[in-house]
């Protein structure tokens, strides 16, 4: 299986890297659009900010690549909010692969912004490993996706969130998978099969 993680102005692919070379996964880190095409499965990853990595993406015309690909595609944290049509962080038009908006948490009852840390997860969709449910996962950021109709997880914080959602061949996860010790894996896996 020719496994390729998305290479972007993101933070975090080293310990996306890492995660999957703890399950045994092979995979090539690249920005070449051919490479991308012909993957049996894609990482889209992220960390940092949406205006500037819309830019890059648009920039590289990674966003084309990404919104046309076929292939089972896993956005994680900002890459699954850049999945979205919008993002209120810097007033940000992502690129629509869910007809949803990312909007800034406000805190409340002490609740701080940005949301860091453990959470647990609530299933309300398909194609997640049912071992998830209830099961804790790492956090960190201050946008977030409402619940909406391709929501397969959700946690609460502030209010009730999009931990991860699912629309065709696209799945995406808030959290940090390649930081949440066992729980990651089974998310990680549970993508593997799909």
């Amino acid at each position: 299986m020719k496994f390729v993680i998305i290479k972007y102005n993101a933070g975090n692919i080293q310990s996306v890297s890492f995660a999957l070379e703890r399950l045994g996964i092979d995979f090539t880190i690249t920005d070449n659009a051919e490479e991308i095409m012909k993957a049996d499965k894609v990482l889209f990853p992220g960390v940092g900010e949406a205006s500037t990595t819309m830019a890059y993406l648009r920039d590289k015309k990674l966003d084309q690549v990404i919104t046309n690909l076929k292939q089972p595609v896993l956005g994680i944290c900002l890459g699954m909010q850049l999945m979205c049509k919008y993002s209120e962080e810097n007033n940000t038009d992502c690129m629509g692969i869910f007809g949803e908006s990312v909007k800034l948490f406000i805190p409340k009852d002490n609740l701080k912004v940005p949301h860091m840390g453990w959470n647990n997860l609530t299933l309300s969709s398909g194609w997640l490993d049912p071992a998830i449910e209830n099961q804790f996962a790492y956090f960190v950021h201050s946008y977030y996706v409402p619940v909406n109709s391709y929501t397969s997880a959700i946690t609460e914080y502030i209010n009730p969130f999009s931990a991860a959602m699912h629309k065709d061949n696209f799945y995406a996860v808030q959290f940090h998978p390649e930081k949440s010790a066992k729980t990651g894996e089974l998310v990680l896996k549970s993508f593997l099969k799909v």
